[in-house]
């Protein structure tokens, strides 16, 4: 009889921890969903004025070809039947997770919010809206000092032929300038996340300010190479990447003090209270 009972109280529990495992699965699949969902009609959105915004990516360009050598009738090519088609998809889909990002963000905080005290709810809020506000920070950064900079380096290596020498004159291909600025706008984006995921690292106390303050140096270091990869090979261009960047890791250094006073302060509190 015990055996029977022993065995019917496995069983309930065993139905019972499945029942919630299956809740939250069906939860993340209804998030996913509309996060798909969202993601889909901004890219379709964007298709359509995806001619529009590849015109605006191109105006630092243009504009730097205008005012270097007077040409106002600035040219790209393309090099096969569908390269442009395929440049506008990857276009929409690019500026659609800039447009449905707030959307996404929103079903990954709905989905692990009810995780989460009450107090740690309001402390990852602003994170959540820090994020995406940094991201196109750093996305119009690249928009107005990266490509008129890079505009400049790369039409500077033109020439113009006669008596004996070769006329050198660019050709810049449609999907490559697309993907040029793309991957500098990821690149500053995420490099701009910093104060974000440090900050995060320090509210959970797996980081301290005296670490970040020693290890200014080697952060130096890490910057100085992220931006040799991904910028230009230019000083300029990369100087302009790492004091930004250093400027938010010294942010990123006061918020985890900020952080730790206001951790001291109620721990005192707490001592006092007891």
């Amino acid at each position: 009889m015990s055996d029977k009972s022993g065995q019917a109280t496995l069983h309930d529990e065993v139905e019972g921890s499945s029942a919630p495992l299956l809740e939250h699965l069906t939860e993340l699949r209804s998030r996913l969903i509309w996060s798909v969902l969202a993601l889909a009609g901004a890219a379709i959105l964007c298709f359509l004025a995806a001619e529009q915004i590849y015109n605006v990516l191109l105006a630092p360009l243009v504009r730097v070809a205008e005012i270097e050598r007077g040409d106002t009738n600035f040219r790209l090519i393309y090099t096969g039947p569908m390269e442009v088609f395929f440049a506008q998809l990857k276009l929409s889909l690019f500026a659609g997770i800039f447009l449905a990002f707030p959307i996404i963000a929103w079903q990954i905080y709905s989905f692990v919010a009810p995780g989460l005290y009450k107090n740690e709810r309001h402390a990852f809020l602003p994170f959540l809206i820090a994020a995406p506000v940094l991201f196109v920070i750093g996305g119009l950064f690249v928009y107005f000092i990266m490509l008129p900079l890079i505009a400049n380096f790369a039409l500077s290596f033109e020439q113009v032929g006669g008596n004996g020498i070769a006329t050198i004159e660019s050709q810049i291909r449609v999907s490559e300038y697309l993907s040029l600025v793309m991957a500098l706008m990821l690149a500053f984006g995420i490099s701009f996340q910093l104060p974000v995921i440090v900050s995060l690292l320090g509210k959970a106390d797996l980081i301290s300010s005296d670490t970040l303050k020693k290890g200014r140096k080697y952060a130096l270091v890490g910057i100085l190479a992220f931006a040799a990869f991904f910028t230009p090979p230019d000083v300029i261009s990369q100087v302009v990447l790492t004091v930004p960047v250093m400027i938010l890791f010294e942010i990123s250094i006061w918020c985890v003090v900020l952080m730790e006073r206001g951790r001291a302060r109620e721990d005192a509190e707490r001592e006092n209270a007891e």
